[in-house]
């Protein structure tokens, strides 16, 4: 085994290459950040967690106006808000920041061992270093994304999750009513955006596999090129065509869509706050509240949906890299990169 061989070959490098590596990415994930995970989610969680507080700000000023308080108290209640905002941006430029060193981190460390194992090649004399050249170049091309998840695996979801729970939980306890009715509208994107997101996943890999078709037919071409192989070349780029077509549809639409179950829950809160108040049962302030929640929950949707895009995505290049670092030849890297296209 060439791990082996880099466990022998750098004796003061990482071993924990040795035993070979963990048969998923986020045993991947643990090995190589380990503790670091857990730092990371206690600070997506105080970030979220922050995320009611001015909401409750914004119900507290608006009320406090109306209701003709002192300047005294409103001006407090502002500084406390923009002290809030203050903090929690500054925690989640911590959590960025520390994210973004966590990724980086893995991507050098997967380089290394790619460098560690041409060096064990070469000292070992392998039989085919031409096999194990693509193989390593394989292994270099894909350690990027796969490094890039390891910052946000696990915070990511935490982070993203954790507003959505806690800006509905916050809704339900100041209205039951409207909260129930903006989670109904807002209810149908769990059933359509992971449909239509795996549809078009599925038409990413058909594409990319498409055109490593093209390609392989072109490199092995020149030279000889005949009628057939041309209409065999038009036929699937027109087919890269209407599957790039399809993507841009379903991606737009269902941008289309979300926007439109945003909108529709600010207008249900917008007819039954505007209710509640007319009757003196609600505070203006509250239905400000609602509004901006809904707002806030807009963006952490569309990052949990594009969170476990990424998870495909390194997830499968994970298994090639894995693949390929077990066996590099030629074989190898070529069934590999079949099973595993994305």
């Amino acid at each position: 085994m060439v791990v082996q061989a880099v466990a022998d070959a750098a004796p003061g490098h990482d071993r924990a290459w040795a035993n070979g590596m963990p048969a998923g990415i986020f045993g991947y994930v643990w090995r190589v950040s380990g503790w670091h995970q857990l730092a990371l989610s206690a600070l997506a969680a105080a970030v979220f967690l922050l995320t009611m507080a001015p909401l409750e700000m914004q119900r507290r000023i608006v009320n406090g106006a109306l209701g003709k308080d002192e300047f005294a108290a409103l001006a407090m209640l502002c500084a406390a808000y923009a002290g809030l905002a203050l903090l929690s941006g500054g925690i989640k430029l911590g959590l960025n920041v520390y994210r973004s060193r966590i990724s980086e981190t893995a991507v050098r460390t997967l380089r290394h061992t790619v460098y560690d194992m041409a060096v064990a090649c070469h000292a070992n004399h392998c039989d085919d270093p031409q096999s194990q050249g693509q193989a390593l170049a394989v292994v270099l091309a894909e350690v990027e994304p796969v490094g890039g998840f390891v910052g946000v695996s696990v915070s990511g979801p935490v982070l993203h999750a954790g507003i959505l729970a806690s800006v509905f939980g916050y809704m339900l306890f100041l209205q039951p009513w409207m909260a129930l009715l903006a989670l109904l509208l807002f209810t149908p994107q769990l059933v359509f955006v992971p449909l239509m997101q795996r549809v078009i996943t599925r038409r990413v890999r058909e594409r990319i596999r498409t055109l490593r078709q093209i390609g392989a037919e072109m490199a092995g071409s020149w030279g000889g090129l005949d009628g057939e192989t041309r209409r065999t070349f038009e036929r699937r780029t027109d087919h890269v065509f209407a599957l790039n077509m399809g993507i841009f549809r379903l991606k737009f639409s269902m941008n289309f869509l979300m926007n439109l179950m945003h909108h529709l829950g600010i207008a249900g809160v917008l007819l039954v706050g505007g209710w509640y108040v007319a009757r003196g049962e609600l505070e203006i302030g509250t239905v400000v509240a609602f509004i901006s929640g809904l707002a806030r929950v807009n963006d952490p949707w569309g990052d949990l949906v594009d969170y476990f895009r990424e998870l495909t995505i390194a997830s499968a290049k994970y298994d090639l890299v894995r693949t390929v670092f077990a066996a590099p030849t030629p074989e190898t890297v070529q069934a590999a990169v079949a099973r595993h296209a994305l």
